[in-house]
């Protein structure tokens, strides 16, 4: 039975009209700094082939989510900003997809940020990380949050009751092979 709706009916033109109910993905960039909700899926589909599902010699993805939390320090946290120097922390991105190659050769990583106001249970930053074998994904997701918070271009503003603070952000230079060195320990610990 077909579907009905208009906008079915837009979808099923789209696609062809093969198949009624489909609605076409959009392919998603594995490097993302966006002011938009984020969403992890869009990482896990976006370690796929093309962006897809994920490419069939994938056994494991795994995926990282942080999220806004509501105590830090011992304070009530009531939301966070974010600010970036966008065109910079994508290359920071690409720099730590390609770092991770070097040390797991066949992972595919993706990593999206967010910038803005975010309210307490907000994701900031979802990373995927797609290989083999568990330990390989598991290992890269993990450094790939860890080279974020060191080299990235990336702000944090933290508002909490009774007042504000500027948290440090990526002071790591990101030749520096001691950060690096650091990433992969806690990536493998």
């Amino acid at each position: 039975m077909p579907c009905r709706s208009a906008a079915a009916r837009v979808r099923s033109t789209i696609s062809g009209g093969n198949d009624p109910c489909y609605t076409p993905k959009m392919s998603v960039s594995r490097f993302v700094v966006t002011s938009r909700p984020l969403h992890l899926d869009d990482v896990v589909r976006a370690v796929g082939e093309g962006g897809g599902a994920p490419e069939t010699t994938a056994g494991a993805v795994t995926s990282f989510l942080g999220l806004v939390r509501r105590q830090n320090l011992g304070k009530r946290v009531l939301r966070l900003e974010y600010e970036s120097y966008e065109p910079l922390a994508v290359k920071a991105f690409e720099r730590i997809a390609a770092e991770a190659l070097e040390r797991w050769p066949e992972v595919r990583l993706a990593v999206h940020h967010r910038l803005g106001t975010l309210e307490v249970g907000e994701a900031s930053v979802a990373i995927a990380a797609a290989s083999p074998h568990r330990a390989e994904a598991f290992s890269a997701c993990r450094y790939a949050i860890e080279r974020v918070k060191q080299i990235a271009p990336i702000w944090k503003h933290e508002f909490f009751e009774g007042g504000h603070v500027w948290i440090e952000g990526a002071l790591a230079d990101p030749d520096d092979s001691a950060a690096r060195e650091d990433a992969y320990r806690r990536a493998c610990a």
